[in-house]
């Protein structure tokens, strides 16, 4: 997705091209003049934008070896929030009417709590919309793990004691 198609969604909700385009260049100046600043801009259930100042190093040029001088800098950095590290973990959490930030995002089941309550949101979540089906496949997959655990413990037992009777013998 590129800016083009971000305005196009918009546009959706908003009613018109020139009010999507007026609304996202916007928000992308007032991120960009707060991050130059040296300010943080904090989307709740979104991430944050802030500026990190990397100071003066010495570095190594790998092709030949030498010293190089690496001079301070300034770069901008966006870190995920909670609740957009949890869509894209469960993307079953999603909301399918609701936007998917804001305070609406940061207060349901799936993102807050422990990370047992989030899994066990996104379980209940994934067994309503596939009817139920995920819990079999849950049990499927459960069975195969345990399976194989076994398998694999018999093996390494089984090559154990062919090593302890070649030792004995």
């Amino acid at each position: 997705m590129n800016k083009a198609d971000l305005i196009r969604e918009l546009e959706k909700t908003l009613g018109s091209r020139k009010a999507a385009t007026e609304a996202l260049d916007t928000v992308f100046d007032t991120i960009v003049r707060e991050v130059v600043r040296g300010g943080k801009v904090a989307i709740t259930g979104f991430g944050t934008f802030d500026r990190v100042d990397r100071a003066a190093r010495t570095g190594r040029n790998p092709h030949t070896g030498t010293s190089v001088r690496i001079p301070e800098s300034k770069s901008p950095r966006f870190r995920p929030g909670t609740a957009f590290k949890d869509y894209v973990h469960a993307p079953s959490s999603l909301p399918t009417s609701a936007p998917a930030t804001g305070r609406a995002a940061a207060g349901t089941a799936a993102t807050s709590g422990t990370s047992a309550t989030r899994k066990a949101a996104a379980k209940k979540a994934a067994s309503a919309s596939t009817g139920g089906s995920a819990k079999k496949t849950t049990a499927k997959k459960t069975a195969k793990k345990s399976a194989t655990k076994k398998t694999a413990t018999t093996a390494s037992t089984k090559k154990a004691s062919a090593k302890k009777a070649t030792k004995k013998s």
